[in-house]
């Protein structure tokens, strides 16, 4: 997926503009408007981190909404993406897809919801392999 607008390395603070998210909710109520400035967010999060702006595919567009998420919320990033309704990586490709038929996001032909399916388990990749820093555990 690629941004209908260029953005700035760094990876900003998002908010919708007036009637945007009512757009939106007409076409789909599942998910928080929170979930889709995430989802926004993940996107530039990750072409951030690239040389020059491309194409993200799905993997990797979920990737980077994990690591944003640890990096932003920590322990508590499957519980925040819980309450904003994205309870796995389809709920993603929901978003994602979403964007694109409101025209804010742009796909490739050969793009799919269905790349976004069990590409990794929520419960797995936010709790039993968050990333604990154990220097900072002291065993007495």
């Amino acid at each position: 997926m690629r941004s209908a607008r260029a953005g700035q390395r760094s990876v900003p603070e998002l908010a919708f503009r007036d009637g945007v998210m009512d757009r939106i909710r007409l076409r789909e109520s599942r998910y928080d408007e929170q979930a889709y400035l995430f989802v926004l967010s993940a996107l530039e999060y990750t072409q951030a981190k690239l040389e020059a702006r491309r194409h993200i595919n799905a993997a990797e567009l979920a990737t980077s909404c994990r690591e944003l998420a640890l990096e932003r919320f920590g322990v508590m990033s499957r519980v925040v993406l819980e309450r904003w309704g994205l309870r796995g990586t389809s709920d993603i490709g929901e978003v994602v897809f979403t964007l694109v038929e409101l025209g804010f996001l742009v796909k490739q032909p050969n793009d799919t919801r269905e790349e976004f399916a069990d590409l990794f388990d929520f419960e797995t990749a936010f709790e039993r392999d968050y990333p604990w820093d154990s220097s900072a555990v002291r065993l007495t």
